[in-house]
């Protein structure tokens, strides 16, 4: 059983599809005002055989992610794989366009979401579950125009390291993955962007072009699958179209 956060759209929807073509039921979280989206996503999965649960809720709540969690459990009874994915981003050219309360807005959806998410479902995962958190190529390389939004990337990718030692013990096993440019919906709502650059979006990229969310998703459920990758942990895996980096 797995919960996806930002499992409406993009990655999170892709991934939520191939988890229940694997045979997963999915519990899927995302902002109320996505609800169509939800539905569309709940209603693919049901045309599969799949089971899904819709959750909608703000992760940069307090209190939320302890929900959200026991809501999981609830209608499941159990809680196996872990996927954090939602985020926030807005370019900006400078520093100075960078709010108090937006800088605090994606931290708390994209880094202080995955930390109180992992603490509010470990009580309730068992040896072999697992924890996947969405980083980018921003937390590894940066990005001028994302300062706020690579830092919460950065700091995935150390709490993903961390947390996946502390809980080698208990047979649990914690990554993330590292996404270069992907074509969601994350890019046309970027109010930092013109419809020029939206068109242009991944065009530098070594291949050419950005990935669509199914070129991310098998990352995943590799990851997912202690079958497939039961010595991995503590890893950022880099799927990011050509570009290379040792971080």
């Amino acid at each position: 059983m797995a919960l996806i956060t930002g499992g409406d759209s993009g990655i999170g929807r892709a991934v939520a599809l191939l988890f229940a073509r694997e045979g997963a039921a999915v519990a899927i979280n995302y902002l109320a005002e996505e609800q169509s989206d939800a539905e569309t996503t709940r209603a693919e999965i049901e045309a599969i055989g799949g089971q899904c649960v819709l959750i909608p809720g703000d992760l940069a709540v307090r209190g939320f992610c302890l929900h959200l969690a026991e809501e999981t459990v609830h209608k499941f009874g159990r809680l196996d794989i872990l996927v954090s994915n939602a985020a926030h981003q807005r370019r900006k050219e400078d520093l100075d366009q960078l709010s108090d309360e937006e800088l605090e807005y994606t931290f708390n959806t994209n880094i202080l979401a995955y930390i109180r998410l992992a603490r509010a479902c470990l009580p309730h995962m068992k040896e072999g579950g697992v924890i996947i958190a969405t980083s980018s190529k921003t937390g590894i390389l940066g990005s001028k125009e994302l300062p706020d939004y690579s830092a919460t990337k950065g700091a995935i990718n150390a709490f993903t390291k961390a947390l996946a030692q502390s809980l080698i013990p208990r047979g649990i096993r914690v990554n993330a993955i590292a996404p270069g440019p992907v074509w969601t919906p994350l890019n046309p709502s970027d109010g930092g962007m013109s419809a020029e650059e939206v068109a242009k979006f991944g065009e530098k990229n070594p291949m050419g072009r950005p990935a669509q969310p199914e070129e991310l998703a098998p990352a995943y459920v590799f990851l997912a699958s202690n079958a497939d990758s039961s010595y991995i942990t503590g890893t950022v895996l880099q799927v990011m179209g050509g570009e290379t980096s040792g971080g």
